[in-house]
């Protein structure tokens, strides 16, 4: 997508900007209204990425939505679509929006959504709009992790609702707004996507961002500065959001402006093991605290290579972190004994047999 036409979806409308995400979410609950349990009619896997027509193309045109783009009615009609029709379209003809609100998608979630999807097939509907320019292409709107997680299950289509909404400020709205209402939404997300829109001078500073988003101008100015860190640092807080929200990832910040990266990694594991607070961060930060300071752990511990989060009828019970070549550590917490005494059982069972 050229610059411009980037720009130009991004409008300097302060004024109108609750409204539109008023429009925006008012038009996804239309459509969410027209869906049926049971598609009248479904592509079979395979077949070409454009919807069927229908014998009588006329009929749809009398579907028509309130406020229907003129792109997206030109669409359906010569598709034959029903605003709210799902349909099945190639995985291969999705593709990222570059207005997604969301960067980091955790290997781990995606690994066990492709599993459920693999044995239950796809329950809910991905959400896409046209590539007018590339007929046969559509952005994803709503759904980029179930797209993910079918492709890494092997599957080749997509059930799909073909929304009417214009790649730009709206869609990055709504998928922002849609994010934060399903406690998706991290500060990491908003640090790379801002700095971003601000990098390609979409916007001249960050309180024109602001503006636009209507946020507080502060709320961007964290943001930014979290997205100073690397990438693979803010990968490490990435997966535990109840511990490294916006104000402790700004103090990891702060302290990797001044340490570096290897001296930050090792924070971000003190963090977690000795569940610090955002203040006592801050005093390490200030140099009120020494680093590497704990009562009862060696000030070197040894950094672990690799960390897969446990869970348990879809609750974080604790870890199994992997150190050097020879080394395991299995963490677990807030397990009733008879199911603690029963892994224990396995665990032991486990190493006898080798």
């Amino acid at each position: 997508m050229k610059p411009s036409q980037f720009a130009k979806g991004f409008q300097a409308r302060p004024d109108t900007t609750s409204s539109e995400k008023r429009t925006a979410l008012d038009r996804l609950n239309a459509i969410d209204g027209l869906v049926q349990e049971k598609p009248k009619s479904r592509e079979p896997a395979g077949r070409a990425s454009q919807p069927a027509p229908v014998a009588n193309p006329e009929e749809a045109a009398l579907a028509s939505t309130e406020n229907e783009s003129a792109e997206y009615r030109a669409w359906r009609i010569e598709h034959g679509y029903r605003p709210g029709q799902i349909i099945e379209l190639p995985l291969k003809a999705i593709k990222p929006s570059p207005f997604n609100p969301r960067h980091f998608y955790l290997k781990t979630s995606i690994a066990e959504l492709a599993v459920n999807l693999a044995k239950q097939g796809q329950q809910q509907a991905i959400h896409v709009i046209p590539d007018y320019a590339a007929p046969g292409s559509y952005y994803v709107s709503d759904g980029g992790r179930r797209v993910r997680a079918l492709k890494e299950a092997n599957k080749e289509v997509v059930k799909a609702i073909v929304v009417d909404l214009p790649i730009g400020l709206e869609s990055y709205k709504l998928g922002y707004d849609l994010n934060v209402q399903r406690d998706s939404q991290t500060v990491f997300d908003n640090a790379i996507v801002w700095k971003r829109f601000i990098d390609e001078k979409h916007f001249q500073s960050q309180r024109e961002l602001a503006d636009h988003l209507g946020l507080d101008e502060s709320t961007v100015a964290v943001a930014l500065s979290i997205a100073k860190l690397p990438e693979p640092v803010m990968h490490e807080m990435v997966a535990r959001p109840d511990r490294f929200g916006s104000n402790m990832a700004y103090q990891v910040g702060r302290y990797h402006g001044a340490r570096g990266t290897d001296a930050t990694l090792r924070l971000i594991n003190r963090i977690l093991a000795d569940d610090l607070s955002t203040r006592q961060v801050a005093d390490i930060v200030k140099g009120r605290a020494a680093p590497q300071e704990s009562s009862n752990k060696p000030a070197g511990r040894q950094r672990y290579a690799q960390r897969l989060e446990i869970k348990l009828d879809g609750v974080a019970v604790g870890d199994l972190k992997s150190y050097g070549d020879d080394r395991l550590e299995l963490r677990l917490k807030g397990l009733a004994k008879d199911r603690r005494d029963a892994l224990l059982h396995q665990i032991e069972e486990m190493l006898k047999s080798k």
